[in-house]
């Protein structure tokens, strides 16, 4: 009834003016009065060897994000005109789906009774010259064999990683590690500011005691507050975009080596004099 309406009222209004008025697509309204004319016509219907070329391109666009839904309402937004049933079908049979939710683990502990250190860094980021401000968290990585664990020291000035540590576990050893490996590469003046968060990692003894020992001062970011530590939290988006988001690591070993060719590529790794590092 809409196309015939369309077609007696032409010379009236515009096509395209009448098909927005109505709810239908002027290549809709062309394709109709096309059969009418040639009943013999074939409809045109893309192949499910075409259509699912289509589907694994949006699917990889959308680097894996998207599902059936979002996959068909793509495709009618590029002008391929297919059921939503069909997508569905053809995408289930071939193993086409969404990539899964990210596996969460807490890596913040901050339910303790171990003394929290003053925030002295305020989310000034901007030191005057290197090794002034260090930061520092951890962050995770899930493998076949379970977690690995991440911890860097960000050096502000530079926004490079002057100490990093990975361990299968999150104990005090793992933060303490990548500051031994900081103060041996940079030999920092005292009076250095570390910036962490409440993690009991960081509130720990051992941990306060290694940075007194180096002349160091801790700082702690307000309770549940990731802003007070932003540079930090953007590296970690930076390398999970980069490296480990959508791909699925056999053995701690190779997400280890994805991590550690990752920090060297973009240089986020301090040069390290030969006479510190031999």
């Amino acid at each position: 009834m809409k196309y015939a309406w369309i077609e007696r009222h032409s010379r009236q209004w515009p096509v395209s003016v009448a098909c927005e008025a109505l709810g239908v697509s002027p290549s809709g309204y062309h394709n109709r009065k096309a059969r009418d004319v040639d009943p013999d016509r074939p409809r045109r219907r893309i192949s499910n060897d075409a259509l699912l070329v289509h589907i694994k391109a949006v699917h990889a666009e959308s680097k894996g994000e998207y599902g059936w839904p979002r996959v068909w309402k793509k495709l009618l937004a590029q002008g391929i005109r297919v059921s939503k049933d069909r997508v569905q079908r053809l995408m289930k049979l071939h193993g086409i789906k969404a990539r899964t939710k990210r596996r969460f683990k807490a890596t913040t502990d901050s339910s303790h009774n171990l003394p929290v250190a003053p925030n002295l860094l305020q989310r000034d980021f901007s030191p005057a010259k290197p090794d002034q401000v260090w930061t520092t968290d951890i962050t995770y990585l899930w493998t076949d064999e379970g977690w690995l664990y991440l911890t860097v020291i960000l050096d502000l000035f530079s926004r490079q990683v002057v100490g990093w540590s990975l361990k299968p576990h999150m104990r005090t050893e793992l933060v303490s590690d990548a500051l031994r490996m900081a103060w041996f590469r940079r030999r920092p003046e005292t009076g250095l500011i570390v910036h962490s968060d409440r993690g009991s990692q960081y509130c720990s003894a051992e941990f306060q005691d290694l940075l007194k020992s180096y002349g160091m001062q801790s700082s702690m970011s307000r309770r549940a507050n990731c802003w007070d530590n932003a540079p930090t939290e953007s590296l970690w988006g930076s390398l999970k975009q980069a490296r480990i988001h959508g791909k699925r690591f056999a053995t701690r070993r190779e997400a280890m080596d994805e991590v550690i060719d990752w920090l060297s590529f973009y240089k986020y790794v301090s040069y390290c004099p030969t006479s510190l590092c031999a």
